[in-house]
């Protein structure tokens, strides 16, 4: 790749020099520049963002009423630590998210989505006396070392970097389209508790309501309602990880309440600030209230910009109605892929919610083996027009579809129109 125009930093020989191969690249430009749906590389190369930063821009690229309230609070105070010296913008999140949930909730803050999951497992240890964590293959959690114990949805994110933390528990995750039905799902999660932990061991079950690196594969309805069921009777914390199906992303502002189930704790991240870092566990007040006075924080925990950045974002969920603007933009994302579907064989299951939604490549569609390379060559063309993508799943053979809930019919059409041609370019069945 060939860089030109651009700063002595903006080249891939810079980027090998200093950084490190692990931080692995989707896409071989640097970005200059960003609105609304769309990014403009440093050659000024225009491309739609069906990526969202990995679903954090849900508002879009600098929505202005976002940056508008970031640049008020950056004015006024940029840091204290809320341990060291409270600020309102803290205290009205926290109240705003109880409020999306419900009576009774508390809400603090953290900074990745990691941290959101790592402290909902404190809290639900300290509420339970328990240690043991059921977490779901496909799942993926976070980088650090707990949460990446609870990850497993690919093994690259695990490599060598054991001993992983102990008692962490793996049940398989209901993904029909590959045979894993719910009562399959459940009678495997009773397995486990048969012969390798009781469920009076276990302090917290944490599920993503739809897989996000793992596939996009959205848990079915029942088999959440089935786990929900099962945590209460044996006092089990359930925690919903939406830290990517998060805010409007399925349809609805949270992925769990498509099931009609209330979590005891819900994590949330990404599109929760627009893009700076900032995450939340919300929930029940008596189980929030377990962990003792300093057992929880964090030095930027709830930066008060990011704060207001939040806060902001939830202004523009409720006066442009997007978790409504998120339905109606799914419907028609599903529908293109679903007549997709139809004339490129390789195709071989449409899913998701939303606008979280995506396509499964395959080699064949009776053994369903995974078409990697395929996937690969369809966002590699998908760039070359002018579209940004990324791929998912332990096969690496899922292109997700994830476009800000900004974007408007005419985005949305023209991702689609691109993704199409890509596909019939990359199968080889171009007319």
């Amino acid at each position: 790749m060939t860089i030109t125009n651009a700063g002595s930093f903006a080249s891939v020989a810079a980027r090998e020099r200093y950084v490190p191969r692990g931080l692995a690249n989707t896409h071989s430009i640097f970005v200059a520049r960003a609105e609304g749906t769309r990014v403009w590389d440093v050659d000024g190369k225009e491309y739609l963002d069906f990526t969202s930063g990995i679903g954090v821009l849900n508002t879009g690229h600098r929505h202005p009423h976002v940056v508008h309230a970031v640049h008020e609070q950056v004015d006024r105070l940029m840091h204290t630590c809320f341990q060291v010296a409270m600020y309102e913008p803290y205290v009205e999140l926290a109240a705003r998210l109880c409020r999306l949930i419900g009576d009774g909730r508390k809400a603090i803050l953290f900074t990745t989505g990691a941290e959101a999951i790592e402290n909902a497992v404190k809290i639900a240890r300290a509420h339970t006396k328990r240690q043991a964590v059921v977490a779901f293959t496909g799942g993926f959690h976070g980088r650090t070392l707990l949460s990446l114990t609870m990850t497993s949805s690919s093994p690259a994110y695990r490599q060598n970097f054991g001993p992983f933390a102990s008692e962490i528990y793996h049940a398989p995750f209901p993904d029909e389209y590959h045979g894993w039905t719910s009562d399959r799902a459940m009678g495997a999660l009773q397995e486990l508790f048969d012969t390798r932990v009781t469920p009076d061991h276990v302090a917290a079950v944490v599920i993503e309501p739809q897989l996000g690196e793992g596939g996009f594969v959205p848990a079915p309805i029942a088999f959440l309602q089935r786990l929900r069921a099962l945590t209460e009777r044996f006092g089990i914390v359930f925690v919903a990880d939406e830290v990517q199906s998060g805010f409007g992303r399925t349809g609805k502002m949270f992925g769990y309440q498509h099931a009609g189930i209330e979590p005891d704790l819900i994590a949330m991240a990404k599109s929760l600030a627009a893009g700076l870092p900032l995450s939340a566990v919300v929930g029940r007040t008596a189980i929030m209230d377990a962990p003792l006075a300093g057992g929880l924080g964090g030095t930027y925990a709830g930066n008060p910009v990011a704060c207001a950045a939040a806060l902001a974002v939830l202004d523009v969920f409720e006066t442009e109605g997007l978790v409504a603007r998120a339905a109606e933009r799914g419907t028609e994302v599903r529908a293109a892929l679903r007549r997709m579907e139809t004339r490129i064989p390789a195709i071989g299951d449409v899913r998701g919610l939303g606008c979280m939604m995506a396509i499964e490549l395959v080699k064949d569609r009776t053994t369903k083996e995974a078409d990697a390379e395929l996937a690969q060559r369809v966002i590699d063309a998908a760039r070359r027009r002018g579209l940004l993508l990324l791929k998912c799943g332990a096969h690496k053979n899922v292109v997700r579809l994830l476009p800000p809930l900004t974007a408007t019919a005419d985005d949305i059409q023209s991702g689609l129109d691109i993704l199409d041609a890509s596909m019939q370019e990359a199968t080889g069945s171009a007319s």
